[in-house]
């Protein structure tokens, strides 16, 4: 028997994570105890692994299938196939910098004011790779630099050819680093409390980052895994489906009938029966959240006995098996 290896992340991500997979019909065992937890599916073996460590192994094929955050799979250029936008753990990537420095409220305005009056540039970041696209591609920076790589410096190695903005690897604690350490920092925050915590304030935002559902590109050619692949991410993404719709049942007069349908907008058509009542029908369907409150004066004009219930998963099956 074939089984998927499937990394799941360690740390932020953890609960969110475990959440999911419960949502999406999984028991899991053993999370609290074990890097190797217990699921419910026999074909599935799972491993808790940093989300920073997740999109290289799944590209190298030690894992069939991973979650991780979309700012690692850019950070680390793996090349794996993005399945899906979990949709939680939702962080920002910024540019921050001393609360007091009034006059610098843009990169672009640190990097003028710093290098023309002959000073150097010091950035602390965890995303070595993010920082610098970034900061090359701010027209301040090609202005002064043009194609120069600004300079990398880890405990192990240092690259880049350019002294004057140099990007320091942080371990951590990244918003304690300024104006010491760092000038600036290029950091991920989800409420931006530890920001001002340090006295530091944004001034422009990277990215915005999620987690996804990635997978081995030669998994997904191998017949039994891919299949299993497809299982878990019919499952999860019926997860994300089902979190912003409503499956909503009314009954209403055949006279009302056309005129509601023409209202009801519906996964792919709404479902009708005809009651007891030759002149009742029931029509079930599934809405968008934000649908359903503008088309709820139309319902309670033409319906009677609205019932609405949140879908645990709505599973669009023709979606999944196209990828």
């Amino acid at each position: 028997m074939v089984k998927v290896k499937f990394a799941i992340p360690a740390g932020s991500l953890q609960k969110a994570t475990f959440d999911i997979l419960e949502r999406a019909g999984y028991k899991v065992w053993g999370q609290d105890r074990s890097y190797r937890p217990a699921i419910n599916d026999p074909d599935i073996e799972l491993k808790l692994m940093r989300p920073q460590e997740i999109p290289v192994l799944v590209s190298e094929g030690i894992y069939d299938l991973g979650i991780t955050g979309l700012d690692w799979i850019k950070e680390t250029s793996s090349d794996v196939e993005i399945l899906q936008n979990l949709e939680y753990g939702k962080v920002k990537i910024v540019v921050a910098v001393p609360k007091d420095w009034t006059k610098v409220n843009s990169l672009s305005d640190l990097l003028k004011n710093f290098l023309e009056e002959g000073r150097n540039v010091r950035i602390s970041a965890e995303y070595l790779k993010i920082t610098a696209e970034y900061i090359k591609n701010n027209p301040v920076y090609r202005w002064f630099f043009g194609d120069l790589d600004p300079a990398i410096v880890t405990p192990w190695w240092k690259k880049g050819n350019n002294p004057r903005v140099s990007i320091f690897l942080s371990f951590g604690a990244t918003e304690a680093k300024p104006p010491e350490v760092a000038d600036a920092v290029i950091d991920v925050t989800e409420t931006g409390t530890s920001l001002e915590q340090n006295n530091l304030k944004a001034i422009e935002k990277v990215m915005e980052s999620t987690a996804h559902l990635v997978a081995n590109k030669q998994a997904m050619k191998d017949d039994a895994k891919r299949e299993k692949i497809l299982d878990v991410l019919a499952l999860l993404k019926g997860v994300v489906d089902g979190s912003k719709r409503v499956h909503i049942f009314v009954n209403v007069k055949q006279e009302n009938l056309e005129a509601l349908l023409k209202e009801l907008p519906a996964l792919k058509k709404p479902t009708i029966a005809p009651l007891s009542d030759k002149n009742w029908y029931s029509v079930n369907t599934v809405v968008e959240k934000d649908i359903f409150f503008k088309i709820l004066p139309v319902i309670r004009k033409l319906a009677q006995g609205l019932v609405v219930y949140e879908p645990r998963q709505v599973l669009a099956l023709n979606e999944v098996d196209s990828k």
